[in-house]
């Protein structure tokens, strides 16, 4: 379980594809503290096991091996060697949430429609798979690639979020541009809430 509040940008070093998985490798500093093998961290929003913990010599960071389903069905596929990635380790018990409750399962990959400045802040639009939408409310919770948002504006296939300038600059959202694919989670409890109805 995340908060999706992005604690560091990691940066991809390297990409080897099996015959079954992918192995990822990404450099890290913040997110190596309190880390070791077998420990949950959230990469682009998806929730990985990092299966190695390198916090000395020239690359620091985690190693990770993912299964060729989450490599297919997330856009961690759009990565290449010096791709930033956003990070945050599990949520520990006793500690702050200021975001809301991310599970690190991917619902969908989504399409950046728009990305601008307007004002101070940035607006960030997103194109969505159509049976998607009903995750989405008003004022409710989504993440994109891990990031904790409010929902601000609702489209028939899509949705938009207000981006303050420190969240673009901490995250990798500063490197993100029209037509990029981005993870999306949308709300656990809405989740739970249509799955009842639905009954």
């Amino acid at each position: 379980m995340f908060t999706g509040l992005i604690e560091e940008t990691g940066r991809v070093e390297a990409i080897e594809h099996g015959p079954d998985a992918v192995t990822l490798t990404v450099s890290a500093a913040v997110c190596l503290s309190g880390t070791s093998p077998g420990d949950s961290i959230a990469v682009n929003g998806c929730c990985l096991t990092a299966t190695k913990v390198a916090k000395r010599g020239k690359t620091r960071g985690f190693q990770f091996n993912l299964l060729r389903e989450t490599w297919d069905v997330t856009n961690l596929s759009a990565l290449r060697r010096g791709s930033a990635v956003n990070l945050e380790r599990a949520l520990a018990l006793g500690q702050r949430m200021g975001g809301h409750f991310v599970t690190g399962h991917i619902d969908a990959v989504g399409t950046i429609r728009k990305w601008e400045k307007q004002g101070k802040d940035w607006l960030l639009d997103v194109d969505v798979p159509a049976a998607l939408m009903i995750g989405f409310v008003p004022k409710g919770s989504v993440a994109v690639d891990g990031i904790s948002l409010t929902v601000a504006k609702l489209r028939k296939r899509g949705f938009a979020v207000w981006i303050i300038p420190h969240t673009r600059q901490v995250t990798n959202l500063r490197n993100r541009k029209v037509g990029d694919p981005v993870n999306l989670e949308t709300d656990l409890l809405g989740k739970y809430a249509q799955r009842q109805l639905g009954r």
